[in-house]
């Protein structure tokens, strides 16, 4: 693990409640000198088709917008993969304008298949921080490597999309957009299931991959070609020597 900012601990508790974000990193990132932050998430990582996306996101000033619930509950901002689909497309109508800033970076497949997914991921996530209109003092980043890397200060936390506002935002926005992305190229390859899985696996998306094969927008070197007997000549090979995807001989 890597802290942005010299001296800065760790926190050591959990968030008290997964279904609402905190604001307890970026409040230590501040103690320790950053003002601007911004949080980082990807999506898309494991999918065998589609892109993978990564949000920037700088939270703005006050608290982080909600919805309203059932019963007269609240919604509030945590972790994607927490919320409903009509939530996270509710939350990334209204976030944009609480956010200072946020941008997004990507990778296609033919990166991918090319260059590896840890490299297409560090290059998705310096597009994303590089367009964002200021350079923030500090990075929050979901996990537990350093992605982007120098020259970004990155503190890396397991579980930041449930304890910071701007990691939730940030994954929020990543997956809506993504999804939306996948569910328009449903529309041009129907039957792959991409409105629904987004690119995952699926029965559907096995299904029609055993039929009618990959599509442009597939990882060819994802091991899932290997069981289809049809297709796996178009199985690439990722050569971390060369960063390039190599033909396979099956």
């Amino acid at each position: 693990m890597t802290d942005a900012l010299p001296g800065l601990e760790e926190p050591q508790a959990p968030a008290r409640d997964p279904r609402r974000a905190g604001d307890e990193i970026e409040r230590r990132l501040r103690e320790a000198g950053a003002v601007r932050i911004a949080g980082v998430d990807e999506v898309g990582r494991g999918a065998w088709a589609g892109p993978v996306v990564v949000c920037a996101a700088i939270a703005g000033p006050g608290a982080p917008p909600s919805l309203p619930g059932r019963g007269g509950g609240t919604v509030h901002l945590t972790d994607s993969k927490l919320l409903t689909r009509a939530q996270r497309e509710a939350f990334a109508e209204i976030l944009p304008a609480w956010l200072e800033a946020h941008a997004l970076g990507a990778a296609e497949p033919a990166e991918i298949d090319r260059v590896g997914m840890t490299e297409a991921l560090r290059r998705a996530a310096v597009r994303a921080l590089q367009a964002l209109p200021h350079r923030p003092d500090a990075v929050i980043l979901d996990g537990k490597h350093d992605v982007p890397g120098a020259p970004w200060r990155v503190h890396c936390q397991v579980g930041a999309d449930r304890r910071s506002v701007s990691v939730a935002a940030a994954s929020v926005l990543a997956k809506v957009h993504r999804d939306r992305l996948m569910a328009r190229l449903e529309e041009e390859f129907p039957g792959y299931g991409f409105a629904d899985s987004a690119g995952y696996p699926s029965p559907a998306h096995r299904r029609a991959l055993q039929e009618h094969g990959p599509t442009p927008h597939h990882r060819l070197s994802w091991s899932y070609l290997d069981d289809l007997p049809r297709w796996r000549h178009l199985r690439k090979r990722h050569d971390p020597l060369t960063e390039t995807g190599q033909l396979s001989l099956l």
